[in-house]
């Protein structure tokens, strides 16, 4: 826990700002990404940042580009720890914020300590519900989403779904709620294949089909149905077995049953699970078609970094996917939980190639129009500058 000595600062509206971050975890997540993006973008000389991590921070903090950005590990412990409420109000009040934002429900009712801390501006933002509240139905969460209306100054979605969902669910008023979609840095992640070194020899030899797919390996994302899907296809197309191969990475609880999957149906041979990758920049290079199986989502970094990247893009009809993937000319969207018809659709891709190289250019030009990280900025600037 780091302890700050209290900052006296005098409130000039042409001066730089503290904004206070508060989230779960700083780690590999989409989330995290845009809080990073956010932070090395906006504008030093406006706005200074500290982070509050309720749990810890692991490496992913090094892709914080600033020296300036304190960063506060709070430990809390699992279910119910009052004494992370103190905490947080300790390091609240040292750092004097001129603004405290929260991210998603784990780190809504550190409002709390806020509000002790005498903060008078608070911006919640919500990124994409959990499995536990995959309805947005949670009587609990969405009640305490409705008690932050009294002290939250301005709500932000980043997607039409969950700004929605805000509006009509839990009530936020309109005026009060903004859309802001994850941008992406369009000249680091940009097309024309390369091989990532850390590709197995078998995914570089020969004129080979890599889908991939990024993300956690957690029930929420359902890479299961990707591995299923990838059985089926490869079962029932065994001609395309010295051809096709399948990326997964990232880490969690559920790789051992998605490796059990592929080797029920005899494909593990042809997957390979990378575990977490730092840069992805060479790997979405290096893949001709993306995948995102997910059962809910917000706005997906990995489908606006693959189609920056001039990747077509297969998703589920859950979420933001919608808003981002356009069906039939950037990607194709497929039911969730339906491993055979994503297998139909990968085949099509499969048979045209041609197919691949339209959606993915029509795909960059999307993301370059309306989702780039200058766009992203420039809103979260207006809103941050709005509060004062």
């Amino acid at each position: 826990m780091l302890f700050i000595k209290k900052q006296n600062k005098s409130k000039n509206k042409d001066s730089s700002h503290l904004i206070c971050h508060i989230i779960y975890r700083l780690d590999i997540g989409g989330l995290e990404n845009g809080l990073v993006n956010l932070i090395n973008n906006l504008p030093a000389e406006r706005y200074q940042h500290a982070i509050i991590c309720l749990t810890y921070a692991t490496e992913f903090k090094y892709r914080i580009q600033r020296q300036d950005v304190k960063i506060i590990e709070i430990f809390k412990k699992e279910g119910k720890d009052l004494h992370a409420y103190i905490r947080v109000w300790h390091a609240i009040r040292a750092l004097n914020p001129d603004i405290v934002h929260t991210r998603n429900i784990a780190s809504l009712d550190m409002i709390i300590s806020g509000i002790f801390a005498n903060v008078s501006r608070f911006v919640h933002s919500e990124h994409g519900l959990d499995i536990a509240e995959i309805t947005g139905k949670h009587y609990k969460y969405n009640l305490m989403r409705r008690i932050s209306n009294l002290v939250v100054s301005h709500y932000i979605a980043v997607s039409r779904d969950l700004a929605d969902w805000l509006k009509q669910e839990i009530h936020i008023p309109t005026n009060k709620v903004s859309l802001i979609y994850n941008g992406v840095n369009t000249k680091l992640f940009k097309s024309g294949p390369i091989y990532c070194e850390l590709l197995p020899d078998d995914f570089k030899l020969g004129e080979k089909v890599l889908i991939g797919t990024i993300g956690r390996l957690q029930p929420i994302k359902d890479q299961a149905t990707l591995a299923k899907a990838f059985v089926i296809l490869l079962n029932k197309h065994p001609q395309f077995r010295d051809k096709l191969r399948l990326i997964i990475v990232g880490d969690g609880n559920m790789r051992s049953e998605i490796q059990q999957i592929l080797k029920n149906g005899g494909v593990e041979n042809f997957v390979w699970f990378s575990g977490f990758i730092t840069n992805t920049v060479d790997l979405y290079r290096s893949i001709d078609l993306f995948v995102l199986p997910s059962r809910r989502e917000g706005i997906s970094n990995t489908i606006l970094e693959a189609m920056s990247t001039g990747l077509p893009v297969v998703a589920t009809s859950v979420g933001g996917n919608t808003e981002i993937v356009q069906d039939n000319v950037t990607g194709r969207i497929v039911s969730a939980e339906n491993p055979n018809e994503m297998a139909e659709v990968l085949l099509e891709y499969i048979k045209n190639p041609n197919l691949i190289k339209i959606h993915g250019e029509a795909g960059r030009q999307l993301v370059k129009n309306k989702f780039s990280l200058e766009i992203m900025l420039q809103k979260y600037d207006q809103i941050y500058q709005s509060l004062y």
